[in-house]
């Protein structure tokens, strides 16, 4: 039986570092959200591999992606019901699951591109059928229908929770994109992509250490960046486009940064990571100093914020304005985009718009993404 004096949404997200499905259960109250249970949900290994290629343009194949989304909503289903036994709750405990899927291409609005989409899988069909609870899925695609980047979409949500009346703020989500958020005391919440996250530093510590990811940046804090390397690397066109703006694998992969590196040969691997470390971090920096007002303070969450020398490396390019993560606002930096998708899914089963034109240019507010009741289905006759 529902329980009425409780309000509770599931958030579910992969980004795409591919390091798994984030679930977080969501209370809301008044005007008040709970972060109340979180769990990280592996995806296999043979389950990444064939994702890896849908990632990059070439010769796709049909027969893959229709498996992988089979495949990866079961795998969000597991999410799910995995979460709801680590809490003792039911599936009839909560209202809804809001579910991002996983972007495997993201072609958003631009002169390059004349017939824009973006493409998320994980079977939505399949989460609702496996657990038992209404699901709300493809979020992006109804902003990008309305002329808008579809991304990014958590800026709504800072607006939402995250706000201040006294302080400027900016949070800066860093997964393997980064993104940033501007939320004025006064007036309308800006936000748009800044460039590279955690992608490129993954992939490259990948390919020379074999391990997944730079345990708190110690690798790169080891080694000194090059300056010429460095301000190669921001000549990236996308860097020097206006907002609105987003971005992905597409433009930010290991393919593009070989043919860079392809100059600087005589560099070593390790310098190479700490020069990607710096460039995530100054395109943040850089970011910022275009925003239309002063920021008095500065919140990052996702999976950056547990990188310390990167979080070092933004202090120091950022001060005097103090920068912490999202926990000292109440939501722990690397649950923040779970959380987010919970709340766009009470939106869009209240009716209410989950994006923000002026972010996303998208031509006006709209209802975001499609529900999937789950239905107990008749008996076959």
């Amino acid at each position: 039986m529902n329980n009425p004096r409780r309000e509770l949404y599931i958030g579910l997200m992969s980004g795409t570092s591919l390091d798994g499905i984030d679930s977080a259960i969501i209370e809301f109250k008044q005007n008040n959200i709970k972060l109340i249970a979180t769990y990280s949900h592996p995806i296999p290994k043979h389950l990444k591999q064939a994702i890896k290629p849908l990632f990059l343009p070439g010769s796709d194949n049909i027969d893959a992606l229709g498996s992988a989304d089979q495949q990866l909503g079961v795998c969000f289903a597991q999410a799910v019901t995995t979460l709801l036994k680590q809490e003792g709750l039911t599936a009839s405990d909560i209202s809804a699951v809001g579910s991002h899927g996983q972007t495997v291409r993201h072609r958003p609005p631009s002169n390059e591109t004349l017939h824009p989409f973006t493409l998320q899988i994980a079977d939505p069909n399949i989460i609702a059928s496996r657990t038992g609870i209404t699901t709300v899925a493809d979020f992006r695609r109804r902003d990008m229908a309305l002329g808008g980047q579809a991304a990014p979409l958590v800026p709504a949500f800072h607006q939402a929770v995250f706000h201040s009346k006294i302080y400027n703020r900016a949070v800066i989500n860093i997964g393997g994109i980064s993104n940033l958020t501007f939320l004025p005391a006064e007036g309308n919440a800006l936000g748009f992509d800044t460039g590279p996250g955690n992608r490129l530093l993954d992939d490259w510590i990948k390919q020379h250490k074999n391990r997944h990811y730079d345990d708190c940046g110690q690798w790169a804090s080891r080694h000194t960046s090059d300056p010429q390397l460095l301000e190669q690397l921001k000549t990236h066109p996308f860097l020097h486009r206006p907002a609105p703006k987003s971005t992905g694998r597409e433009e930010f992969n290991r393919q593009w940064l070989n043919q860079v590196l392809n100059l600087f040969s005589h560099l070593s691997p390790g310098c190479v990571q700490a020069t990607l470390l710096a460039f995530t971090a100054e395109t943040i920096a850089d970011a910022l100093k275009i925003l239309p007002g002063e920021v008095d303070e500065i919140f990052i969450c996702g999976g950056g914020a547990l990188n310390t020398a990167l979080m070092a490396l933004l202090e120091d390019l950022l001060a005097p304005v103090n920068v912490a993560s999202t926990a000292t606002l109440g939501i722990s930096p690397e649950w923040v985009e779970a959380a987010a998708f919970a709340w766009l899914a009470r939106q869009t089963l209240a009716g209410l718009p989950g994006n923000l034109p002026a972010v996303t240019g998208a031509e006006r507010l709209t209802v975001l993404g499609g529900i999937y009741p789950s239905y107990i289905d008749p008996p076959f006759n």
